[in-house]
């Protein structure tokens, strides 16, 4: 049977055979000649420099000198024996030293030979040194002016440099292959148009000059056809799977806006709707009557309303004869939707809450489990517990993910499948603001909504940074604000004390609060992620009771305390923090009518980026705002959730120096699948082979991404 070259194993390839073959496959995952290709260059040595001897001044500067080999000596007792050599060019001398491969160069390096070499220099006084240098015979010196160009440096393991493959040794791998590969190896699979319009190298070009690149400009140019084709790719596969998903994945049609909804919005509603809780509830409205499953993202601050929105979507469900679930990440958060729309559906609209969690066990789960099953229960409300087997629905019509990067993939998908004639629409709410750079590469496939204003009478947090210096001052502003009732939350980065950092941790800072606000004129919870849960629960609710005033804590309640009382946020070291981290503890705050504060206490010295987070923080309260200066300063893989929610890992493009390429690439995406939706057009049929065999991993998941 034959098998195109691309597709091969690495045995035959020259330089590799069977057991470096096994170590590429061990190390790197690199199992066919396609994953070789692919395994980009990770940055490039300029050769096309040389640099005179007598030039040579800095310990440690890497150059390129062309020149004689003039003699070779072994120096040195038995045991401790090292080859040295002296290279000679017009304007001086240098010592070229080798401890091990002595055999082999004495055997392969003639003396009074022309070569080039490149390697870092050793200065030892005036004495100038390189040890095993990189050395490349000439039959004459103005050979290195044919030869000098941009040498790629690939990624390597100690194992594989042991085995010789180092970078020199994949640089000599990958020129074996490419005498073997042909242009029809790697044939076009980009339009034509795309490539005259955007004036893009072809493929096979792109390949050979980002891994041998005879100049900068042929290195610039296959960059560009490659960061392009990352971009285009991904966003051709995310245009499709939306466009599929509207015509091909029914819906029920939620027609009736009746007496559910209705009573809820002219009797129970605690304050008027904002604009943007308008717009929102439209683009829902107008999902659940379309004839197609709803697949919509919700992004809100937090405070922003977003479960008032989720409750009035499931009263739509309700109205039409359905049951609606909400699927929350943990038991608190569960717990707490659970306790909030309780609160917010009266008695008289007739309608049942199940609250469903690993917690709930024997005689009042199976009768949960019946009541849903029956239709009973309407609205639904849980943990991961509902997606187990034995959790039916009579007929789920809304399903509602809250915090879903915090789900694995075939969780989502399970709770997918709980619908019965279609899928059930979803809706998945996060507090984690996406920045609008990363919509297109992580929910290209969902229509996304917005809240991106906080209810009428809740204040802006005022946002303070201080230092170690202030701390009395702050002492006795959080005094005041316990006089007036209020309660206060005091966040740490550390459990204990580490020797690394040097943090004030919780347990000593829980003893410096101790002497600050002694009991029992103070009350005091303690909450860290060692603590069992049940022992978490007691100390968060007793601090939702008011029982205790201060709340010291690490990064545990980030997410899932909702404490009206509670107004004032002190996070400890908070240089320590990211910027998505602090934005989601200042969220904490803020939830009632008072006034509320966020003090940043960190130490006096801060790097550059330490101070610009923190500044960032004091200036503004936008989650949307704080996420771009986050995306820019750590990268999109280090943003809250994104890892999680399946981020695509480029090779060679970046999402915030690409920018303008992204949207390029998803215009003409748009375009394509507009006029053409299945590729069917004979100058679409070799984008389409490629995207079948090499792009196909995200289909299946796509609906509940």
């Amino acid at each position: 049977m034959f098998i195109p070259l691309l597709e091969q194993g690495l045995t035959y390839i020259k330089g590799v055979g069977p057991t470096k073959s096994e170590l590429l496959k061990k190390e790197l995952a690199i199992n066919t000649v396609r994953d070789l290709l692919m395994d980009y260059p990770i940055r490039y040595e300029d050769r096309t420099e040389f640099t005179l001897i007598k030039d040579v001044t800095a310990n440690s500067e890497v150059v390129q000198l062309r020149g004689v080999l003039t003699n070779l000596a072994l120096v040195g007792q038995t045991r401790k024996k090292r080859l040295v050599g002296t290279f000679k060019d017009e304007s001086g001398t240098i010592e070229l030293v080798w401890f091990r491969s002595i055999k082999w160069i004495t055997e392969n390096l003639p003396v009074n030979h022309s070569y080039r070499i490149y390697g870092r220099v050793n200065l030892f006084g005036r004495r100038k040194s390189i040890a095993h240098p990189e050395i490349d015979r000439l039959s004459k010196v103005s050979d290195s002016d044919q030869t000098a160009s941009f040498v790629p440096v690939y990624r390597s393991t100690e194992s594989l440099g042991a085995s010789g493959l180092d970078s020199r040794g994949r640089r000599k791998v990958m020129q074996n292959l490419f005498k073997m590969i042909a242009p029809s190896d790697l044939s076009e699979h980009l339009p034509q148009y795309i490539l005259d319009k955007l004036k893009l190298v072809s493929y096979f070009e792109a390949i050979r000059d980002i891994h041998f690149p005879k100049d900068n400009r042929a290195l610039l140019q296959a960059e560009r056809r490659l960061k392009f084709e990352e971009f285009f790719l991904l966003q051709i596969t995310l245009v499709r799977h939306y466009f599929k998903n509207k015509q091909v994945n029914e819906g029920y049609v939620f027609e009736v806006i009746g007496n559910s909804f209705n009573y809820f919005y002219e009797k129970q509603m605690p304050f008027t709707l904002t604009g943007a809780q308008k717009r929102v509830l439209k683009e829902i409205r107008q999902d659940l009557k379309s004839g197609s499953q709803m697949n919509r993202l919700l992004q809100g601050d937090v405070g922003s309303g977003k479960t008032i929105v989720a409750l009035m979507s499931m009263l739509i469900a309700i109205d039409n004869g359905f049951q609606a679930c909400l699927m929350a990440p943990t038991e608190i958060l569960a717990q707490q939707h659970f306790d909030s729309l309780s609160e917010l559906i009266h008695p008289k609209m007739n309608l049942r809450i199940g609250f469903l969690s690993g917690s709930i066990k024997g005689k009042s789960r199976q009768e949960l489990l019946k009541l849903t099953r029956f239709g009973e229960v309407h609205i639904l409300i849980g943990t991961h517990a509902l997606i187990e087997e034995g959790v039916r629905f009579k007929r789920l019509g809304l399903a509602i993910i809250d915090e879903q990067h915090r789900f694995g993939v075939a969780q989502r998908a399970k709770l997918w499948e709980k619908g019965k004639e279609f899928h059930p629409h979803i809706l998945i709410m996060t507090a984690t603001p996406i920045p609008r750079t990363l919509h297109m590469t992580l929910y290209g496939d969902l229509d996304v909504s917005i809240i991106d204003e906080l209810p009428p009478g809740r204040k802006p947090i005022k946002t303070l940074h201080k230092t170690e210096y202030h701390r009395p001052e702050v002492i006795k502003f959080v005094k005041k604000e316990i006089q007036k009732g209020r309660q206060i939350y005091v966040v740490f980065p550390l459990i204990e004390e580490s020797e690394k950092l040097d943090l004030e941790d919780l347990n000593r800072g829980y003893e410096r609060l101790l002497t600050d606000f002694p009991p029992p004129a103070f009350q005091i919870s303690v909450v860290h992620g060692r603590m069992k849960q049940d022992e978490k629960d007691f100390e968060m609710n007793r601090f939702k009771d008011g029982v205790t005033q201060l709340m010291v804590a690490t990064t545990v309640i980030e997410v899932g305390v909702n404490v009206p009382n509670a107004s004032v946020m002190i996070i400890e070291n908070s240089e320590r923090f990211g910027l998505s981290q602090l934005h989601q503890l200042r969220g904490r705050v803020g939830r009632g009518a008072d006034q509320s504060y966020c003090i940043l206490m960190s130490s006096f010295k801060l790097t550059h980026e330490a101070k610009e987070r923190l500044q960032t923080m004091v200036q503004t309260n936008d989650g949307f705002e704080i996420a771009e200066v986050d995306l820019r300063l750590r990268g999109p893989g280090s943003l809250q959730g994104t890892q999680q929610s399946g981020l695509p890992t480029f090779k060679l493009a970046n999402i915030i120096r690409d920018n303008d390429v992204l949207k390029t690439s998803r215009e003409i995406a748009k375009r394509i699948i507009d006029k053409d939706p299945d590729l069917q057009a004979e100058y679409h049929l070799s984008l389409r082979r490629y995207l079948e065999k090499y792009h196909n991993e995200r289909q299946d998941w796509s609906n509940i991404s």
